[in-house]
């Protein structure tokens, strides 16, 4: 038996039917006989072909059928397929991290780095993936000895150890950081499906409130240039259904990004490097800040693979994807932001 969804939302139940029972039913739209082709696993291709329609046309039955089945997942969470509770794995992604700061010279900062035991070069400004760590100039960063640390990719725990040989080696020097400063978090996504890349991007967008006040003021909504809101202006819920609708990882990106690299999550990255970029926090040299913040998005990435957040999910209840320690960590953060 299969549950058959209708582009207003309706839903029918029909035992089975092929290809050439669906093509054959009378008293039915074109859209609705696409709607079941579909569901039967076929192409947009094969489907405009079959029903002698434009692919075009197919591309917006198909998007409109996608976004249907997402939206209703989320008004009707009783109707989707029971889960287990979630339980976060070992850290094994492939990660890097951008570091912005200033106040020491580049060879100040690279006799340490080197001195901690990294592989590391001073380059000009590039976007180049390295085997080594390097650092960068920076225009975006204000203070004397402005630059960005560039981790090469990281991997799991290993990848958070040479992190924390990183960080000792900036606090060694003396590294400071101000508003204009951002820590940008790379995934490694080649592996991520559609479905599970627009689920991290929804997943995030509604936690956008909630991750704000874990933020200073100066990243929060669209108060940063080089972090803004997944939601540009729309409603919440216009903003969620682009997402869901996409089909394609280009159309992920026209509808999180807008084309536009300085969001919160940016898509663009995926295209030149294979990651999925989280740009929304504070730069910092403090290991456990950042480390906190490497595994919190970690576990999201997993937690979106099957699953979607509830809107606005408190920090208390952040262990519903995260170990007890990150959600406490958390929940004291947004104490101190607070009264600070």
């Amino acid at each position: 038996m299969r549950c058959l969804y209708h582009l207003n939302g309706t839903l029918t139940t029909h035992y089975d039917m092929t290809t050439a029972q669906i093509l054959a039913t009378t008293g039915t739209t074109k859209t609705w006989k696409m709607q079941q082709l579909f569901a039967l696993g076929l192409s947009r291709r094969e489907v405009a072909t079959l029903m002698s329609v434009g692919y075009g046309f197919a591309q917006n039955v198909y998007a409109a059928w996608v976004a249907t089945r997402a939206t209703r997942a989320l008004v009707t969470p009783a109707a989707a397929p029971a889960l287990a509770a979630f339980q976060p794995a070992r850290f094994t992604r492939t990660f890097g991290v951008e570091i912005e700061a200033y106040g020491v010279p580049r060879a100040t900062l690279l006799a340490e780095l080197r001195a901690q035991g990294l592989e590391a070069e001073a380059e000009g400004y590039n976007h180049a993936a390295r085997p080594h760590w390097k650092i960068v100039s920076d225009g975006s960063v204000s203070g004397a000895d402005a630059f960005e640390l560039v981790s090469p990719v990281l991997q799991g725990c290993d990848g958070l150890d040479d992190l924390a040989r990183a960080c000792r080696a900036l606090r060694n020097c003396g590294a400071r950081v101000n508003r204009s400063c951002g820590l940008h978090v790379h995934f490694g996504a080649r592996d991520l499906s559609i479905e599970h890349l627009r689920q991290v991007f929804r997943n995030y967008l509604v936690l956008e409130p909630t991750i704000d006040r874990l933020m200073p003021a100066s990243r929060r909504g669209s108060n940063n240039t080089y972090c803004q809101s997944l939601r540009r202006g729309r409603a919440l819920a216009t903003a969620e259904r682009a997402i869901l609708a996409a089909t394609t990882t280009q159309e992920l990106s026209t509808a999180a990004n807008a084309g536009n690299r300085y969001h919160k999550v940016n898509m663009q990255s995926f295209f030149r490097h294979g990651t999925v970029e989280f740009r929304q926090h504070s730069a910092s040299t403090d290991f456990e800040k950042i480390s906190f913040w490497v595994k919190l998005l970690n576990n999201l990435i997993d937690y979106s693979a099957q699953r979607l957040v509830t809107p606005s999910l408190p920090v208390a209840e952040f262990t519903t994807f995260n170990q007890r320690d990150i959600a406490t960590y958390y929940t004291r953060r947004q104490a101190a932001l607070q009264t600070a």
